[in-house]
């Protein structure tokens, strides 16, 4: 039986970020989607306060490393890659994701969250952002977000991704991103706030990376659908 050849740890981050989107989704046996599955468009959520306001020193897919410095980001560093799609599962091309997060202490590196005693991280680059490709993949490479506090009734954010899309001739969505089997989901109240199936669809569960890939990181999968003008 002829066997697929390995995906290069050199090859994934070399290719283009949306190339090894489909590298990751076809070495993970991902499924092309059901007839429906694009049916009813991407839920929005709440940007947040912590939208970035000023540019980054880099802007690129990998948010573990930032040019010119040495160090990695702590934590557990993740892959989150998935298509943008219309709602008849047509692949959305050119589309602009942008993702930004807390880093891996729960704090974001923004003004509005300065008062936050957890600690920056000055090697997590913290938002980035690409095009989709012609198959409308997207694939970053980041760290899994710690909690925080919301405010000071006690209510503690579950780790999350926050998410804007934009291209023309489409609604711009803004939603976040969830991480299966996280115990702060269930009393999360912008989570909560979600239809049951767009909760199942906000959450994504992950699995080990391929084998060539950096050891210990794993892998989940978003898809995102958008909605058309007119």
């Amino acid at each position: 039986m002829a066997h697929d050849p390995p995906i290069s740890r050199r090859g994934l981050l070399g290719a283009g970020a949306g190339a090894a989107a489909g590298l990751i989704a076809q070495r993970l046996g991902a499924a092309a989607p059901a007839a429906d599955a694009c049916a009813d468009p991407t839920a929005a959520q709440t940007p947040g306060p912590y939208y970035p306001t000023r540019q980054g020193v880099e802007e690129d897919p990998d948010l573990t490393r930032i040019k010119g410095r040495p160090g990695r980001a702590a934590g557990e560093v993740i892959y989150v890659h998935g298509k943008v799609l219309d709602e008849a599962c047509r692949p959305v091309v050119g589309a602009l994701v942008e993702i930004w997060q807390a880093n891996t202490h729960g704090r974001y590196d923004h003004e509005k969250d300065a008062g936050n005693p957890r600690p920056l991280d000055p090697n997590f680059q913290s938002w980035a952002e690409m095009l989709t490709d012609a198959e409308g993949r997207f694939r970053f490479k980041t760290i899994k977000p710690g909690a925080y506090p919301a405010d000071d009734s006690g209510w503690i954010r579950p780790p999350h991704i926050h998410f804007r899309i934009s291209r023309r001739g489409y609604h711009e969505l803004v939603t976040q991103m969830y991480f299966a089997g996280g115990e702060l989901n269930a009393p999360d109240r912008i989570l909560q706030a979600l239809a049951p199936e767009d909760q199942k669809r906000a959450t994504v569960a992950f699995q080990a990376s391929p084998a060539d890939l950096e050891t210990g990181t794993r892998v989940g999968e978003f898809d995102i659908t958008l909605r058309q003008v007119g």
